[in-house]
Parts: C-alpha cells; sequence; structure tokens
C-alpha cells in the first residue's frame, strides 16, 4: 500500500503560484465597474439624449483600460491605509483617462466627444469609487472586528524578519491572525541577536523543540517560519509534524540581508520565482520610460536649442579646443557609451588609466567652464544621449569607467545602479549627492539614492525629480 509520502516526488497539476482572493477582491471591482458605468449612462443621457455608437465604444474601452491599469497598479491587491490608496486610485484613473483621450486623439475621434461630458466623468467617476472603497473598508474592518474569530499564530525565528511580520500581521486587519510569541531555532543553526530581533519582536514562548506542545497550548492555527535561507532545512523536519497538528503553514525566506533590486514574486508555468535583481524596465515599464525620454527631450531640445548655440560659440572663444568632451562611460546592463558635455576645461592630457575628478578652484577649469559647472549646463549635449537610447532623462548618472572600477572594489552593490539607464539628473543629485565625492561615505550615499530610485522607479517619480531638478542644480556642489 502507498503512503503519502510516496507521492512527494510526483509532479502535481495545481499551479504552486495561487493569487488569493476574498469577498472585497471581488465586490469591489463590481461595485467600481456598476458606478462607472452608471455615471457613464446618466452623463451621456444629460448631454447628448441618446447613448449612441461612438459613446458606446469609448465606455467599453474605457472599461478595458480600466481592467489593464487597475490590475497593473494592483488597485484591488493591496491594503495600503487609506490616504496611500486613495491617491494610487487617483493615478490609476488618471493614466486610464490619459490613456483614452492619448487614443482618442491619434485616432482623431477626440473631436466626437464632449470635452464637459469627459471631465466630469472623471471627476464624478473618481469620487465614486474613492467613496465606494471607504464604504467596502469600513464595513470589512466592522466584520472582521465583530464577527471573526482571530486565529493564533506563532512565528518561528527571532531576527528582524520576524520582528517584521509581526508588526505587519498585528497591523492588518484584514487577516484576523494575531501573534502569540515566536520560538527559537535550533542550537545548531545561527541565533540573531537582541538588536537584529528588534523591539517589534514578540514574546519568546521556547525553543523549536518546544512548538508541538506550544501548538496545543495556545489553540495555534497558523505557523509562519521566519527563518534564514540557510536554515530551509528546519522547515523539512518538521512539515509533515504540523500536518499532522492540522495547523496552516507558511514559509517567509528572510531574503532581506540581501540588497534586493527591484524584488518580485512572479510565476513561470505556476512555479513560484523569487526576483531578487531585476531591472525594472521590462515589458510596458521599458516602453513608458522609453516614451517619456523621447517626447520630453524633443521638447526639451527645442526649447533649449538656443541656449545650445550661445554656450557652444561661448566655449569656442573661451579657450581653443573642441566644443564638446566625449568619454567613455558605462550604461544600462554595463553597455559602454559616449556621454556627451560642453567642454568645461582647458585641454590636457589626461594621467594614464586615471581619472581626477574635477575639485573647487581646479586650474584646468576654464573660466566658461567654471559658469557651466556651477549652472550645470555643461551635462545639456546630454540630450542627444537621451535621443539616441544611451540614457534617460532621470537615473542614476553615469560616472567614469576608472571611478565605476574604483567603487565598485569598495561598495558591494555599486554596480547594482546598472539596472536601469543612466540619467541627465537623478534621485541622488536632487538630494544634493552630486559633485566630487571627498569621502567613500558620500558615494554610499548616492548608491544607496540610486538603487532606492530603482526599486521604486515610475514615471510618476520621473516627472517630480524633473521637477526638482531646475532648483537642486545650482547647489553648493556644483562646480
Amino acid at each position: 500500500m502507498n503512503s503519502v509520502g510516496d507521492h512527494r516526488s510526483r509532479r502535481s497539476h495545481r499551479a504552486l503560484l495561487q493569487r488569493r482572493s476574498n469577498i472585497s477582491n471581488v465586490l469591489q471591482p463590481m461595485l467600481d465597474g456598476v458606478a462607472i458605468l452608471g455615471i457613464a449612462y446618466g452623463l451621456i443621457q444629460f448631454h447628448i439624449g441618446v447613448l449612441t455608437g461612438p459613446y458606446t465604444a469609448m465606455v467599453v474601452l474605457l472599461m478595458t483600460i480600466l481592467g489593464l491599469v487597475y490590475d497593473q497598479l494592483a488597485i484591488y491587491r493591496s491594503n495600503a491605509n487609506f490616504t496611500r490608496k486613495a491617491l494610487r486610485l487617483l493615478q490609476a484613473w488618471t493614466v486610464a483617462f490619459a490613456l483614452l483621450i492619448t487614443l482618442g486623439f491619434l485616432t482623431k475621434q477626440s473631436d466626437v466627444f464632449s470635452r464637459v461630458l469627459i471631465a466630469q466623468l472623471y471627476v464624478l467617476g473618481y469620487a465614486a469609487q474613492l467613496l465606494l472603497h471607504l464604504v467596502v473598508r469600513l464595513a470589512q474592518q466592522y466584520f472582521v472586528s465583530h464577527a471573526v474569530q482571530s486565529d493564533s499564530v506563532i512565528i518561528v525565528g527571532t531576527g528582524r524578519l520576524a520582528s517584521y511580520l509581526n508588526q505587519k500581521i498585528n497591523n492588518n486587519p484584514w487577516l484576523a491572525e494575531r501573534v502569540v510569541g515566536c520560538v527559537t531555532l535550533p542550537a545548531d543553526h545561527p541565533q540573531p541577536s537582541d538588536e537584529e530581533g528588534g523591539k517589534g519582536l514578540p514574546p519568546v514562548l521556547g525553543s523549536l523543540h518546544d512548538l508541538p506542545a506550544l501548538i496545543e497550548q495556545h489553540q495555534i492555527r497558523t505557523v509562519y517560519f521566519a527563518i534564514p535561507l540557510n536554515a530551509s532545512d528546519v522547515i523539512e523536519a518538521l512539515y509533515f509534524q504540523l500536518l499532522d497538528l492540522h495547523v496552516a503553514v507558511h514559509w517567509v525566506p528572510d531574503i532581506f540581508s540581501l540588497r534586493l533590486i527591484n524584488h518580485s514574486v512572479r510565476e513561470i508555468a505556476g512555479v513560484p520565482v523569487l526576483t531578487l535583481s531585476e531591472t525594472p524596465l521590462t515589458g510596458t515599464r521599458l516602453m513608458w520610460k522609453t516614451v517619456e525620454d523621447r517626447v520630453l527631450a524633443s521638447l526639451i531640445l527645442l526649447s533649449i536649442a538656443p541656449v545650445l548655440l550661445a554656450v557652444a560659440l561661448a566655449v569656442k572663444l573661451d579657450s581653443p579646443g573642441p566644443v564638446f568632451f566625449r568619454q567613455s562611460r558605462m550604461g544600462w546592463n554595463g553597455r559602454a557609451f559616449r556621454i556627451w558635455k560642453f567642454r568645461s576645461m582647458y585641454v590636457h592630457e589626461e594621467e594614464k588609466d586615471r581619472v581626477v575628478q574635477a575639485t573647487r578652484g581646479d586650474p584646468r577649469i576654464t573660466r566658461v567652464g567654471a559658469f557651466l559647472r556651477r549652472t550645470s549646463l555643461d551635462e545639456l549635449p546630454q540630450i542627444f544621449n537621451v535621443l539616441a537610447g544611451d540614457m534617460s532623462l532621470v537615473g542614476p548618472r553615469p560616472h567614469a569607467v576608472q571611478h565605476d572600477q574604483e567603487y565598485s572594489l569598495r561598495i558591494q552593490q555599486y554596480f547594482a545602479r546598472h539596472n536601469i539607464k543612466p540619467g541627465i539628473t537623478g534621485l541622488a543629485q536632487v538630494r544634493g549627492y552630486r559633485g566630487e565625492t571627498r569621502d567613500i561615505d558620500q558615494m554610499i550615499q548616492r548608491v544607496q539614492s540610486d538603487i532606492e530610485y530603482i526599486n521604486n522607479w515610475s514615471v510618476w517619480l520621473d516627472l517630480a525629480i524633473l521637477a526638482r531638478t531646475v532648483t537642486a542644480f545650482t547647489g553648493k556642489n556644483a562646480y
């Protein structure tokens, strides 16, 4: 007779990675859809008097775009606080309308529709969704607090991840779980210090050996393993025993000791894939970044063309030599390219295999060059790098290849900044981490800002950085 264990090696037909759903995840999009359709129909009847073919196509197209955008931005899969949820909903709603209007212009159908109707649909539709999200949230909070008995939880592990998990479970009203305490790992596995656990660590109830008794004593329904990757054998030893105790088992691998770059969880044919490092510029995100760069760079080039001509003339008259300075830099995914800048130094021989950073009062800098560096006008020709696709308007600043080699030996995650296109401006620059780096700490701060940008990239973040760039690029570090 075959035992259950004999079937462990057999391939399951069920995909390992499953998207969890609940009542709110099903109810909320239905309510939003009905509200938007109702408002659209009411406005069409009020302004037009009859539902015409073009308006029917517009509403269908809007609902299709909403489905794609809301899914991409995880509107119905996020448990953020209401303020953040409202802002995220506004962002998704705005993107959907922007796409709808763009398609109208591209197909030359925009004149068919009432602009007043579109504006009212935008305002009323968002207000209705916001109200419905608030009502559903309040109803769910009431239901969870009054009608659902919280399950008792034990966390295996006493590190920072256990502290973080404890706080997230206890502060999440949707989970209906309550952490009773945690247990320590066996003596042959590294035990984290108190500092690593932090203030959010639940009470330590005992060791892993005591877990079966603790489950019975506290009527535990769920066990979370929050353990380092090198302690995964702990799960294998306990898993089947926990099955016999009728508890739910979850594994939260402690990967946060690593420097994660745009991390995510996805699936390949139902197999879960935990991504530790990846560029954010994939699929449609790369398309949006490219469109943003090409459109804005073209507009900027048209507006600054007279400035470019004036600066080029000033550089040529100030000192002998070429107008432009070109240098090899390392770009996205480590690919080399030649960066464009206005020449700001006298023509001189570089030291072999060594690039010396410009310093305050550097005698190599020309009179015009000092002004260009102070105002960052020397960077303007990089607009051609953006149009060529080598750079972006926003991203980590590309360093000289020799500097990349030097700092990569001193900063472990240094090359992670090449997981996205380099930029003319960036998060590090608007925070003041630009110009000469006198010590390694300044470069570490720059790299940390670059990685933060990669992990949080969006078109909205790019626009915010561009808006801050105007004032940031005339600071004390510009020389």
